[in-house]
């Protein structure tokens, strides 16, 4: 690294321990605020356009679980990652499940009956159980993947007896443009579907992880019954997405 490239990385990296510190704290104070433990909260680092040594600067702070957006750029980085669990957490094209299948320990994006047989047609071929959190479109937009809530029931009935796939729960993301309130509000259904089918006990459906909460709202995912959030600005700093 040049003197400045690296002046940077040493900022860059301060920041990101200092900025840690804070998310831990916040998660910390919102899971003992909705009655549970701060270890029964997990954070994932949202990694897109972070550079792969800053990102290994983090699991070095301790970040536990990573998640990539795009298959290529998770492909590029991929073997110069320190040792650390690596989740896919972007829409996903059926054709490109192929270059997960012994990357990633879980797919948090699958929202059709199409892309759950790909994944495990490819996980039995290789021997594996993906792990998967089936993405629900709770804000109903025309633009966004996931499947709609009315379908959820269906989808998840369809995909329970593929094999070389496990449902681990339920991932979400609410409309960028809803008010703190409305955010709220979809947490909260999220968080009943997250109940209702936990309680039905569906073979192979285990309702584990609920997925909601990125950097503008996980303290209020949390609230509302989140056990895994997504954060990447509040973590690393705004970030360019034109790249």
């Amino acid at each position: 690294m040049t003197e400045k490239l690296s002046n940077d990385f040493e900022i860059r990296c301060r920041d990101l321990e200092e900025n840690l510190k804070e998310i831990r704290f916040r998660m910390e104070e919102a899971a003992l605020r909705s009655g549970r433990k701060p270890e029964d909260v997990e954070l994932l680092a949202a990694t897109k356009t972070v550079p792969v040594e800053v990102i290994n600067r983090g699991i070095e702070l301790g970040l536990k679980h990573i998640g990539e957006n795009k298959v290529q750029e998770l492909m590029d980085k991929f073997d110069s990652y320190r040792e650390t669990d690596v989740q896919f957490i972007g829409h996903l094209q059926s054709n490109k499940v192929k270059y997960l299948i012994g990357r990633v320990s879980m797919i948090q994006s699958v929202d059709s009956e199409k892309l759950a047989a790909e994944i495990s047609r490819l996980s039995i071929k290789a021997g594996r159980i993906m792990d998967i959190l089936v993405e629900v479109n709770i804000g109903r937009e025309e633009n966004k993947s996931g499947v709609m809530p009315e379908a959820l029931w269906d989808l998840l009935e369809k995909i329970a007896p593929l094999p070389g796939l496990c449902v681990r729960g339920l991932m979400a993301i609410p409309p960028f443009d809803a008010s703190k309130e409305e955010t709220r509000g979809f947490f909260s259904k999220m968080a009943q579907y997250f109940v209702d089918i936990k309680s039905k006990r569906i073979d192979n459906v285990n309702m584990d992880y609920l997925s909601m909460g990125m950097s503008d709202d996980y303290e209020d995912a949390i609230l509302c019954g989140a056990n895994l959030v997504r954060v990447g600005t509040a973590l690393f700093g705004p970030r360019n997405y034109k790249k």
